[in-house]
């Protein structure tokens, strides 16, 4: 089966045909777009149509954002995505739409090992729920249920529920977001908006300025990539304390995922952030704010903690949806 597979994201649009084959997945006509560069996702499907003799059987698209009756309404994108709609357009004989986040809990069993690096090597051999969770544009979580034999991905939209500060810096930070978006989720903490945020507030909380060279490199490009870059090169206080806060919350709500799920398979961390922070993750405040949940601490330190590598997992997984789908239907 061949599978015209989709990563939607609010930054970028990843596109590809997948087939699935017994000595492991085959990933052509591979295509990258800026998201915000078009009005509609079917403008992006237009674009890489015109480009490639894409010739796929059936269509399964990751999104970012809630699905429900095979529409979402993307979170930071503007979009209406409608799987019925593509369909009848497009010509396929099935079209499928998955969480983002889903499809990457889909494509979890496909990597080999080297395309995971281990945070917590835990009790690998516990069988149990496993969790994902991802900080990109959003904050994207799923789960992956075990019912004995197998896994079975389902997708939450866990990143949009209340944060919760620990302690009094945090807790300012909580007042100060709530002046700015009025709710306070996760997201607007641990996603790069959220390191952003975090950023904008220690100037104002420590009565600091951005030097000017960082200034206009935020200005003139992804603002969160030179937060997070000038902390890794340790070039600026300020950006330095924003990336360690963030790394905290990143522990701190991947360990309340972890207790949701009662995730003892295991908890994978994906999106574009982790794999460029890597150094910071493997310091211990990453697993000390992971497991720092009082009397389930010892339970938190059994939990194995790993960061996906692997940049197509998403694209692997919603082709493996489909090829699952099609094998259900046969049997």
């Amino acid at each position: 089966m061949k599978v015209l597979s989709g990563d939607v994201g609010g930054t970028k649009t990843r596109l590809c045909i997948v087939e699935l084959e017994s000595e492991g997945p085959e990933m052509s006509l591979e295509c990258e777009f800026r998201s915000r560069d078009f009005d509609s996702f079917e403008g992006v499907l237009d674009n890489y149509l015109s480009r490639f003799e894409a010739v796929a059987e059936v269509a399964c698209f990751g999104v970012a954002g809630p699905v429900r009756d095979g529409r979402c309404e993307t979170t930071n994108l503007p979009w209406v995505i409608d799987a019925e709609k593509i369909r009848a357009e497009y010509g396929w004989s099935d079209v499928a739409l998955l969480n983002d986040l889903e499809a990457v809990a889909w494509g979890i069993p496909l990597p080999g090992a080297d395309d995971f690096c281990i945070l917590n090597a835990g009790r690998p051999q516990t069988a149990g729920n496993a969790a994902v969770i991802a900080a990109g544009t959003g904050l994207g979580q799923a789960g992956l249920c075990w019912d004995g034999q197998r896994y079975l991905p389902f997708a939450c939209e866990g990143g949009h529920a209340d944060f919760a500060p620990a302690n009094k810096t945090e807790m300012a930070f909580s007042d100060w977001l709530a002046e700015h978006y009025g709710h306070v989720s996760w997201e607007r903490v641990v996603s790069g908006m959220g390191l952003v945020n975090i950023y904008e507030f220690l100037l104002e909380y420590r009565d600091a300025s951005s030097p000017e060279w960082l200034a206009g490199e935020m200005c003139s490009g992804d603002a969160a990539a030179a937060i997070s870059t000038a902390a890794m090169a340790d070039r600026d206080a300020t950006c330095t304390e924003a990336l360690a806060m963030f790394v905290r919350f990143l522990g701190a709500e991947g360990g309340n995922l972890a207790l949701k799920m009662m995730a003892t398979g295991g908890v994978y961390i994906a999106g574009g952030i982790a794999p460029k922070i890597l150094e910071r993750l493997k310091q211990a405040d990453f697993m000390e704010a992971f497991c720092a949940k009082g009397r389930m601490s010892s339970l938190m330190r059994d939990i194995p903690v790993r960061v996906i590598l692997n940049t197509d997992v998403s694209l692997l997984g919603a082709a493996q949806y489909m090829q699952s789908a099609n094998d259900a239907t046969e049997d």
